[in-house]
């Protein structure tokens, strides 16, 4: 009998999370590989997350040595199955105490665009790239993520293909737009049976009659953003969209909502209901404005949100597909639910998409669909890792990542993660947050190392904690009260 040939472990906790997937891979070197894939993307930024960056080697020249060649065919050639991986992935998070996700929590959907060099490469075309905030050639994923006020992490990523790439262009029935590709991974979340209260998207899918009604009827609740303009008709003369009624709503009409964020400081933001056209607290949605200044409505502070979660104490009859608390209905949601649920997509916004860069989320040097696709599915495993690390250390270390941050003691204990505090600097903007370690000796960062500093990292960026709501006017709001 042939003695099954071992592979080199991964540093430190690495190795046992690697260890998780092992039964997914029929061959040493895949095993192999995908260890030494995941120690190349959680080492420190000071390369790039090319393969010859992942292997050591270099740049050019180095792509020839085998260890680089070793990546490449595992990328682009080997026959493990991407999915799998994905799937099993979400399994280790559902089996981590503190990683499991919960009713309260909510599922976001999200698009990334990097910006890609030639015509060929998979997916690739000129098209709007919001990591750029422009037109540009390069190629466009959409994302689900699961979040609630302590953890976050991605469930699956599907790539957008321009119509350019189809000979029938728009017409062409495998074209799929980003909007039926966010449907899509909804119908996958549900089909995992993940839970959550609502999903969460911005404008592109708020302002969008088909995602909406898609969502009416797979029976789940959603809380999405709006244009400012939007608008419905309306007698000339009178207002007919949200932003307009929010101008000349009266004071009293706006509700105070306290948000406490992660690094305890705390601020006012007002809600506005708005009975108008299509929407009203007795009808199928309702939409609400929420600034930090009702009276300037500032461009940066202002969510203007469309939902279905009926109001507080009343349930919704939903279809036989019907999610949240899996009893066919969607449960109510306050001014201040509705405020914490879309809080939760700007600590993604915010943090995930500078720590998924610092991974190496598009230095990939392959081109065809899958490699591309694989690469993703592994950036995802050492982002997850960052969290799942967390979760294994000694139980005081641990509830310093994911406990109730209002809650915590503002004094560290000694096997507590030292974490610089965010602090603004002399120009009024946050510095970078990073971990600080203790060394008797001078030493390369390593890959568990560096997955700490990345959580610390996407903390800074985390969302509100739970706050009651304010139900009257506060001494400030009355000071600014319309006349």
């Amino acid at each position: 009998m042939t003695r099954k040939r071992e592979t080199t472990p991964a540093p430190g906790l690495l190795e046992a999370f690697a260890q998780e997937f092992d039964p997914l891979f029929s061959r040493w070197n895949q095993r192999e590989c995908f260890r030494r894939y995941l120690e190349g993307l959680l080492l420190p930024a000071e390369r790039n997350k090319t393969l010859t960056g992942l292997a050591n080697t270099a740049p050019g020249i180095g792509a020839q040595e085998a260890r680089a060649q070793n990546l490449q065919w595992f990328l682009s050639e080997s026959n493990w199955d991407e999915g799998l991986i994905n799937e099993r992935r979400c399994k280790v998070i559902g089996q981590t105490a503190a990683m499991v996700p919960n009713t309260e929590g909510v599922l976001i959907i999200d698009e990334t665009g990097d910006l890609k060099d030639g015509s060929h490469t998979a997916h690739v075309g000129r098209q709007y790239l919001g990591n750029v905030g422009k037109l540009g050639n390069g190629v466009v994923s959409v994302s689900s993520h699961w979040a609630d006020e302590h953890i976050y992490y991605p469930l699956q990523v599907t790539p957008y293909t321009p119509s350019s790439w189809f000979e029938q262009g728009k017409k062409d029935s495998r074209f799929r737009t980003k909007l039926a590709i966010a449907i899509e991974l909804v119908k996958q979340a549900l089909a995992w049976k993940w839970p959550f209260k609502a999903v969460v998207a911005d404008s592109l899918y708020g302002d969008d009659g088909g995602v909406k009604a898609s969502f009416h009827k797979l029976g789940v609740g959603f809380v999405m953003a709006l244009k400012p303009s939007h608008s419905w008709w309306h007698v000339e003369g009178t207002p007919g969209s949200l932003k307009e009624i929010a101008q000349i709503a009266a004071s009293h009409a706006w509700q105070a909502v306290e948000r406490t964020f992660r690094d305890g400081h705390q601020e006012i933001w007002w809600a506005l209901e708005i009975e108008a056209g299509p929407y009203g607290r007795r009808k199928p949605e309702r939409a609400v404005v929420v600034t930090t200044d009702p009276d300037t409505l500032p461009e940066l502070t202002t969510w203007y949100l469309v939902t279905n979660l009926p109001v507080k104490n009343k349930l919704a009859s939903t279809s036989t597909h019907g999610h949240g608390h899996g009893h066919g209905s969607r449960t109510g949601a306050s001014l201040e639910e509705i405020v914490r649920l879309y809080g939760l997509r700007n600590w993604v916004e915010q943090g995930y998409k500078q720590v998924k860069q610092t991974l190496g989320w598009s230095q990939y040097q392959v081109r065809n669909e899958r490699a591309i696709l694989r690469h993703w599915i592994l950036v995802y495993c050492a982002f997850t890792f960052c969290w799942w690390q967390a979760a294994q250390q000694s139980s005081a270390s641990a509830q310093n990542w994911f406990a109730d941050p209002a809650q915590q003691p503002k004094q560290r204990t000694s096997d507590t993660p030292a974490i610089l505090k965010k602090k603004p600097d002399s120009a009024g903007q946050n510095r970078s947050i990073v971990a600080k370690r203790t060394s008797t000796r001078p030493k390369l960062a390593g890959a568990s190392d560096h997955a700490q500093a990345l959580l610390a990292c996407i903390l800074t960026s985390a969302a509100t904690v739970h706050a009651p709501i304010a139900t009257r006017l506060t001494p400030t709001r009355q000071r600014h009260q319309r006349l």
